[in-house]
């Protein structure tokens, strides 16, 4: 990367936008920060996204609202909003760029595949699931992906849940309480919080599986976040969607033993789920978190090269949460 090329990353006052700043500049880049005080760029100044976008070589776009809380109707609709118009503002200040970027990477999530127990989902055969967080993702790749942009590689960064940050925190809180047992799916009264959203609702009644704490935990440690971004960076051959997701994900059992290890607490209540639900509604989060059985692997980046630092779960956890 040649001295001086301009990076602008949206969204970047979040933990990993922090870390992703950071290591920008300290690889030659002058980064350009946007959000919605700035401070190079605002998201209510159309202009200035257009001005810090045109030229430069790399935009990276983490905006939206943390879905770390409960899914009232409100924040149902400030999640879905938060990450389409953003998108959908920095779309606007590509297409009309007199030089147009090299690199768009734009965040997603890897809770776009369905609940999966009995295969791996990856790029070229996973399945998407349905309800709100799959139809949030949905909706925040087809912005990204709309249209033609002639001469601007885009990638759409399918993370899974990151440790070091807001959820692998939590869940290391819960632990250090005693409350680190598996937690157990099953019966649980019927609301409409994860119902579909936005142009193409999918999803009906609230998911019940008696999966016994086997539920699939995928994950990434902050630095393979970062790793992966400057192997994509450099990589001009992977385009579209790229699953930011460890090679080896673990389950609910050896995670929750995992962070008691790590932690140093000797033992850890198990969490039926009508005992999680009201422990996750004093959290103010929802018991997606750790119900949904997340299987994902990152086909795209091992079949591409790319080395993990960080490819097992207790020694990250030991990083990121001992």
């Amino acid at each position: 990367m040649s001295g001086g090329a301009r990076a602008v990353v949206a969204g970047w006052n979040g933990f990993i936008g922090h870390r992703l700043v950071d290591d920008l500049a300290a690889r030659g880049y002058d980064v350009a920060r946007v959000g919605r005080t700035g401070p190079e760029g605002r998201w209510n100044d159309p202009r200035s996204l257009a001005r810090l976008v045109d030229g430069s070589d790399l935009v990276v776009n983490l905006a939206g609202m943390s879905v770390g809380c409960r899914y009232t109707d409100r924040n149902r609709d400030e999640i879905l909003r938060s990450r389409v118009a953003t998108t959908r503002l920095l779309h606007e200040a590509v297409a009309t760029a007199a030089r147009l970027p090299r690199l768009w990477l734009n965040a997603s999530t890897a809770t776009i595949y369905r609940y999966a127990l009995d295969r791996p989902q990856t790029e070229s055969g996973g399945e998407l699931g349905t309800g709100f967080s799959v139809d949030v993702a949905r909706s925040w790749e087809r912005e990204l992906f709309a249209g033609d942009l002639p001469g601007t590689r885009r990638v759409a960064l399918r993370m899974a849940i990151v440790l070091g940050g807001p959820a692998s925190d939590m869940l290391a809180r819960v632990a250090r309480l005693g409350a680190g047992g598996a937690q157990y799916d099953g019966w649980w009264f019927q609301h409409r919080r994860y119902r579909g959203i936005g142009e193409e609702p999918t999803g009906g009644p609230v998911p019940i599986h008696h999966s016994h704490g086997r539920q699939k935990f995928s994950w990434i440690h902050i630095e393979d976040v970062l790793g992966a971004i400057r192997f994509l960076d450099q990589r001009e051959d992977l385009e579209g969607p790229v699953n930011l997701t460890s090679p080896n994900p673990s389950d609910n059992r050896t995670l929750m033993a995992e962070l008691r290890r790590a932690v140093g607490m000797p033992f850890g209540l198990p969490a039926p789920r009508w005992l999680l639900e009201p422990a996750m509604w004093a959290l103010r989060n929802e018991s997606e978190l750790v119900l949904k059985s997340r299987w994902v692997l990152p086909e795209r980046l091992t079949s591409a090269g790319f080395e993990f630092r960080w490819p097992q779960l207790a020694p990250a956890l030991a990083d990121t949460v001992g």
